[in-house]
Order: structure tokens, then C-alpha cells, then sequence
């Protein structure tokens, strides 16, 4: 399975992040994404985007630099996902994108239910927190160095949908999306199964933020 890493804008806890491409994978940087890939120690193959958060693009003479207009329909991390597949990606691994503007983050959000649809595998990470899209599919989640385990409705109901390997387990519930419940879980054995028999959901892993000095502060207070 060709794999490939889009890297993209908002803050990244690199050291958090375990997830590395592969000699043979596709690496694209979209716009500032570029400096989280450095961030990393990776340099991609491939720099797509406007360039209006990265400014002048100072890259390696061997990177492939592909820049289109400010004034455009898709994102820069949707031009950069859609430029994976085209270079045969069957799996993406997209970093960063989930902190920042929210619309960034909801868009990205939407690219994982879009890449299921098309038969993609696909994951965003930024070292904090892991998603997942999953329709009409079981899946397996490894425990991992993040603490909770949630799944987020995308339909209006979603049935089916049974976890085992928990703290709660869930049997052939449903969710809604206008009511969320389903949050704050923990994985307790090796990993989690996961069941969807009808709709779709977003399965989130997610880790505590490190205190900042004043909240050690005012905990110590």
C-alpha cells in the first residue's frame, strides 16, 4: 500500500508524533506546512500552495515547488491530498491542521470523511490528537500514548456502533450528532475495537495539553 505524508499549518507537538514516512513514500509539504515538516526533520518531495502563510518559498534545489493562485476554491491541504492520490497514495498520513482557525480544522475534518468515501486510508495527527473517519466498517485502535478514545457522529443517528477492549464499552448503540456522548473514553486493553453498522464517525484519540507555567503556578497556589 503506497503511502504518503501531507504536511500542513497549526502548532504540532513533534514529540509526540510517531508516525514517519517510509523511503518510498510521498511526501508534500502544503504551504506552512513546510516548516512543520522541517520541524520533524523531514524534508518533502513536494511543496504545493500559495505560498500566503509561507511567504518566498527557500527550499532544496531537489524539491518539486508547485504554486497556484491565492484566489482558488480548494485548501491548500485539499490541493496537497488530492496531489498525494494522483501520485498514487493509498494511504495518507496528514500532519498538523487541527489547531488554528477552526474552519481549517473542520475543513480537514471533511477531507478524512471524503478520502473514506473514496476508498482511501487516511489519519490526521498533531501530536496531540489522532482522527480517524470510519462509515459502515470496523476498525482496530492500538492503545497508545494517548489517554482518550472518542467517537463523534457525523450523521444525523448512527447505529450499530459496539466498542469492546474500553472502560465503556458500547453494544450496538446509537449516536447522534446532536448529542455527543460518546467522549472521554479509555482504551484499557491491547487496543479497542471498533463497529459501525450504519453511518459514520469521526474516532478521535486525544492526550492532556502540557501545563504552561502559570497553570503549574496556580496548581501550586
Amino acid at each position: 500500500m503506497k503511502q504518503a505524508f501531507v504536511f500542513v499549518g497549526g502548532e504540532i507537538c513533534p514529540e509526540r508524533i510517531t508516525e514517519r514516512p517510509g523511503e518510498d513514500a510521498v511526501t508534500i509539504a502544503a504551504d506552512v506546512g513546510w516548516k512543520n515538516a522541517k520541524r520533524l526533520g523531514i524534508t518533502p518531495r513536494i511543496l504545493v500552495g500559495d505560498f500566503d502563510s509561507l511567504g518566498e518559498p527557500d527550499v532544496e534545489e531537489e524539491t518539486e515547488v508547485l504554486q497556484v493562485p491565492a484566489e482558488k476554491d480548494d485548501t491548500d491541504t485539499q490541493l496537497a491530498v488530492d496531489l498525494a492520490i494522483s501520485r498514487g497514495a493509498e494511504h495518507i498520513t496528514i500532519i498538523g491542521g487541527l489547531d488554528g482557525r477552526l474552519d481549517h480544522t473542520l475543513s480537514n475534518l471533511a477531507i478524512l470523511e471524503d478520502l473514506d468515501r473514496r476508498g482511501i486510508h487516511a489519519l490526521i495527527t498533531d501530536g496531540r490528537n489522532r482522527v480517524r473517519f470510519l462509515r459502515n466498517n470496523s476498525t482496530l485502535i492500538p492503545r497508545s500514548g494517548f489517554r482518550y478514545l472518542a467517537l463523534l457522529a457525523a450523521d444525523e443517528t448512527v447505529k450499530g456502533v459496539s466498542i469492546e477492549g474500553v472502560k465503556y464499552p458500547l453494544k450496538r448503540a446509537r449516536l447522534h450528532r446532536a448529542h455527543q456522548y460518546a467522549v472521554s473514553n479509555e482504551i484499557e486493553k491491547n487496543c479497542a475495537l471498533i463497529e459501525v453498522r450504519r453511518g459514520g464517525v469521526w474516532i478521535v484519540e486525544s492526550a492532556d495539553a502540557p501545563m504552561g507555567a502559570s497553570q503549574k503556578k496556580n496548581r501550586k497556589n
